[in-house]
């Protein structure tokens, strides 16, 4: 084991720069000191020292496609030499294009009708959301949204994010949302099948309806004071964790017994990261709209946008200047929106993604076997979870985790003589889990790399 690494001359003046110079509100140091990047390509990453690290992380599954992938980079390159750029008022083919193929995907694959909206990332267009879901329920601020759950930290995002302390300095500004039990089946109640708990969150749920004093329900006229429920089918900041395939089409009849709108946040498990271009059709349902952003640009460029069935975002009841922004459906990112689909379109990306899964889980797996503080893996194509415990397998423990990302993050691990650095994101409950989102263009011996490293860092854990 290295001693801990020092910042070289160089990175240390720059170092010095950013503590002067820049806000530290958009700032996390994992760890100590900071590593500065100097380029990419492919599951890579390589520092100012050129050291590489794998990267099982990728930019929180915004880089589905690989770093500097040539395919989606030249689709940039070749848009800035033709339609750089335009007011976001005025039309280009790859808007219309672009909403043509998302809109048409949804229709084949939910039987509904239903326009595209685009914004410049994934919290602007939860606020776009936002407006949709209040002009559509008559003004109705109140959402349901999951314990765990993340949708971003704008105002609107955050008071329907479950973690306090992103809303704590700053109070509401409108929306606010009463937060559901998510059948986080590893932590729920002992004796229970995933199927059976997820039928049991559902019925606690149904719960809040049966009278008037559960206090979201007006029987006497039908109506619930909540507007909609915002979900993310697969769980992203939470831990990654997949819930049993019978929840959702479960919870959607409740909601649609009660005339509530079902919002899939599609943000970090879009675009093939579970192996479906949207990680809700794996569960038998049809959402009202659907809100996507990262993978769609696959880093490049920063667009998002939503989804919605025609009765919500026709221009009768969502007419021009709803809402705006400058940049929002520009040329350079709906053309690398366009690429995207193409490409995944010419093979069987769902069956490849679904395939590398499976090894990857395996592989996890077999990990699991062999080091007693993994508590619990579990995977839907490349969204895979490993959650570090204390010697029982399961209470938590985040210092041992933390332990392990400052370790992967030094760049001294060696691997058939080659040394390494690993990038690991932490997420869940209790902030012990590895949440692994690698690229989805990996291959299977950087996979089986993936792995050796993790086995080192685990080696690492329980020997210190």
């Amino acid at each position: 084991m290295s001693d801990i690494r020092i910042a070289t001359a160089e990175d240390q003046v720059l170092l010095d720069k950013e503590a002067k110079y820049c806000s530290y509100g958009d700032t996390v140091h994992y760890i100590e000191p900071p590593r500065i990047f100097s380029r990419c390509e492919g599951s890579y990453v390589w520092d100012t020292e050129d050291q590489a690290y794998l990267d099982l992380q990728m930019w929180y599954s915004a880089v589905n496609f690989g770093y500097a992938n040539p395919r989606l980079n030249n689709a940039l390159k070749q848009q800035i030499d033709t339609l750089p750029q335009i007011a976001s008022q005025y039309l280009h083919k790859g808007k219309i294009e672009l909403s043509e193929m998302i809109a048409v995907d949804a229709k084949k694959k939910f039987g509904l009708d239903g326009r595209v909206h685009f914004n410049v990332g994934g919290s602007q267009s939860i606020e776009d959301s936002l407006k949709v879901v209040r002009n559509a329920t008559n003004g109705k601020s109140l959402m349901f949204a999951f314990e765990g759950g993340y949708h971003g930290r704008t105002l609107g995002a955050s008071s329907i994010t479950s973690s306090y302390r992103y809303r704590r300095r700053y109070g509401h500004f409108g929306e606010r949302a009463q937060f559901i039990p998510f059948p986080y089946h590893f932590r729920g109640p002992k004796g229970m099948t995933k199927e059976e708990y997820g039928s049991h969150c559902v019925q606690q749920f149904a719960r809040l309806f049966e009278t008037e004093y559960n206090g979201v329900w007006d029987p006497k006229v039908g109506q619930s004071e909540y507007a909609a429920f915002y979900v993310e089918p697969i769980q992203g900041t939470g831990g990654y964790v997949i819930p049993p395939m019978n929840f959702y089409s479960e919870l959607k009849k409740v909601l649609d017994q009660h005339g509530i709108l079902m919002v899939s946040d599609e943000i970090q498990m879009g675009f093939y990261r579970t192996g479906k271009l949207w990680s809700i059709e794996h569960f038998d349902v049809k959402p009202d709209i659907i809100v996507f952003g990262k993978a769609l640009t696959n880093g490049l460029n920063p667009l998002g946008g939503i989804w919605a069935r025609e009765e919500l975002i026709n221009p009768k009841v969502f007419p021009p200047g709803s809402t705006h922004s400058t940049f929002a459906s520009n040329p350079l990112g709906t053309a690398v929106g366009l690429e995207m689909f193409k490409m995944t379109n010419e093979v069987d990306y769902g069956a490849m993604v679904m395939a590398k899964g499976k090894y990857f889980l395996e592989g996890l797996q077999d990990l699991q076997k062999r080091f007693p503080i993994i508590g619990d893996v579990d995977g839907l194509g490349l969204a895979l979870r490993c959650e570090i415990c204390g010697p029982d397998g399961f209470t938590p423990d985040k210092a041992t985790l933390d332990y392990m990302v400052e370790e992967g993050m030094k760049g001294d691990m060696v691997v058939d003589g080659r040394k390494l650095g690993l990038i690991l994101d932490v997420g869940g409950y209790y902030k012990n889990v590895i949440t692994l989102a690698p690229s989805l263009e990996i291959s299977y011996p950087e996979i089986e790399l993936g792995l050796k490293l993790l086995e080192q860092l685990l080696v690492r854990a329980t020997k210190r």
